[in-house]
């Protein structure tokens, strides 16, 4: 086999490996985005603890193949990146997305999410969700609710007695 040919393959399983152990990958079409913009998108992505690197799309649909994510393909076309979060589901989307905002030459493709294929549309709604922290933030103060309205009653009682006896 040629050196060419191994070079490949080891690409094609780089790319199965990481959509296999994402929980996140977005897939964007970064035409248009200057060598600033890039570097600044980059930047923010290595920041999230996000892999984002740019494939040829002949490799993506090797890997797609391997890890049956094969409805990936038709949003293969033209100059695509990934962006791969082993440990944030919403991190990708979230800074992707929000770059899009500012620079509308980027362009979020798809994805996919916990192994499963996902839509643009599902991307954009995993991108407004909090992140891990704020999730946890929520989750805490929704646990906290009950027990703070028990003392605030608890001491509302005690002021009353206490109002009632002097």
């Amino acid at each position: 086999m040629s050196k060419v040919i191994e070079q490949k393959q080891q690409v094609v399983s780089e790319i199965a490996d990481k959509f296999r152990n994402s929980k996140a990958a977005v897939l964007v079409d970064y035409r248009g985005l200057n060598v600033a913009a890039a570097t600044e998108l980059r930047a923010q992505l290595r920041e999230a603890g996000v892999d984002f690197k740019v494939y040829k799309n002949t490799m993506v649909r090797r890997a797609t193949a391997d890890t049956d994510l094969t409805e990936l393909d038709e949003v293969l076309v033209g100059p695509t990146a990934l962006a791969f979060s082993e440990e944030d589901v919403v991190a990708p989307a979230k800074v992707l997305n929000n770059f899009a905002k500012e620079h509308p030459d980027l362009e979020i493709k798809g994805g996919v999410v916990e192994g499963q294929v996902a839509t643009l549309e599902q991307i954009q709604e995993l991108a407004t969700l909090p992140d891990y922290e704020g999730l946890v933030a929520m989750f805490l103060s929704v646990l906290q609710a009950p027990v703070r309205n028990l003392a605030y009653a608890t001491q509302a009682i005690a002021d009353q007695k206490e109002e009632e006896s002097a």
